[in-house]
């Protein structure tokens, strides 16, 4: 089996200091994220990602005076706390958008991390480092089934980032990392111009609310509506997904299960 990964950013890739800064106050974190859908599937869902998005947004489609198939309403701009309490058509079509990937073998796949709270933050090193580990798991996931998967990511504004993109990747498939189930380095396209990387920059403008709740909740409690709405209905889709706090895994269920064990064996 053939998949197709189509991946956009979540949260921010800058500097983060605290919630209040003047100046370094975006987000927390940054994450890479998106969907997975089998090859023969993709045309399928194109169709249908397109016909939602033109039904749920027909007044923004209209007052842009473009032609659909060439507009996009970002992630971040669609998910705010207004428009998702107000708008019960919003959660609905986002319900439906998490029903039909599942309904044809998909998944949504997802990694971040909270970032150091300095102002010395290597970007492109963060968004490398988290690329890496999000091909690692999908590497792993088709593994078992001997599947293959390529890559398709939304376009990067600087050069010389779009060749280090290839040049990383392309050790991480033929170098010691060994990455056999990915066909190609990662290719990069327009999201305006396709309606699969704006279905993955929709689930972006979802996870970046998630993250920036898992890791300021004292501070973005406007943000509850996602467990309310949505938490549930993700982890039913996501595989392989996670967050680290501080570049660091949390510990499993597994792990912390061994920890108590071997306290309650000294006693």
């Amino acid at each position: 089996m053939l998949y197709i990964v189509y991946l956009d950013e979540f949260g921010h890739i800058g500097p983060y200091l605290s919630h209040d800064h003047p100046k370094h106050k975006t987000h927390p974190a940054f994450g890479l994220a998106g969907i997975v859908l089998p090859y023969y599937e993709v045309r399928n869902f194109t169709t249908f990602f397109f016909q939602l998005k033109n039904n749920l947004l027909a007044m923004d489609l209209k007052k842009a005076g473009i032609h659909p198939a060439k507009w996009e309403k970002k992630g971040a701009n669609l998910y705010r706390t207004g428009n998702v309490k107000k708008y019960r058509e919003l959660r609905q079509a986002t319900f439906r958008l998490i029903s039909k990937i599942d309904e044809i073998g998909g998944y949504v796949i997802y990694v971040g991390s909270e970032k150091p709270r300095t102002e010395k933050i290597d970007s492109k090193e963060l968004y490398h480092r988290t690329l890496r580990e999000l091909i690692k798991r999908i590497d792993d996931q088709c593994k078992p089934s001997n599947d293959r998967f390529m890559v398709i990511l939304d376009e990067q504004e600087e050069n010389v980032m779009r060749g280090e993109i290839v040049e990383r990747t392309g050790i991480e498939m033929f170098g010691s990392k060994n990455r056999r189930q990915l066909i190609e380095p990662p290719m990069q396209a327009e999201s305006n111009l396709y309606q699969t990387l704006q279905c993955a920059d929709w689930f972006c403008g979802l996870l970046g609310r998630m993250a920036h709740l898992e890791f300021e909740p004292e501070h973005k409690k406007e943000f509850e509506w996602y467990n309310t709405y949505f938490k549930a209905r993700m982890k039913s889709i996501c595989k392989r997904s996670g967050l680290q706090r501080n570049g660091h895994k949390p510990a499993s269920a597994k792990s912390l299960e061994r920890l108590v064990k071997s306290v309650n064996s000294r006693r």
